[in-house]
């Protein structure tokens, strides 16, 4: 499996931003993505994640009702918008796929089998 975030970037706070997580090298027809961000001196953290099959999603308590995450069949593409963006929401960024379509403890890093290489998202003015 190979993953391919892109779509970091400089912006302001209140602004918004979409990253976008290509995947490819596959076969699995039940499986997730997820979101997860690391920023300098801290513990990498969940996002948000999708199950691609029926589309059901999973939110951080601090980006829900700002961030969507998204996908596009087609493409094997997912995205995630962040809207509202504030300081503290700046770090790296990495997809992640868990190739166990109903995971419970999908918060958790150790439960993802492949990780992107990562996008960068700064928030400041």
């Amino acid at each position: 499996v190979q993953l391919q975030a892109s779509g970091g970037g400089l912006v302001q706070p209140g602004g918004s931003l979409r990253v976008s997580c290509a995947a490819s090298g596959f076969t699995f027809t039940s499986y997730a993505i997820g979101w997860f961000r690391q920023a300098p001196g801290k513990e990498r953290e969940f996002v948000a994640r999708i199950r691609w099959r029926d589309g059901t999603t999973y939110y951080a308590d601090s980006v829900k009702g700002r961030f969507t995450i998204s996908r596009a069949n087609a493409k094997n593409t997912v995205y995630l918008q962040m809207d509202s963006l504030k300081p503290e929401d700046t770090a790296v960024y990495y997809c992640a796929f868990d190739q166990a379509y109903g995971t419970i403890d999908y918060s958790l890093p150790r439960m993802y089998d492949s990780w992107g290489q990562g996008t960068l998202v700064t928030v400041s003015s």
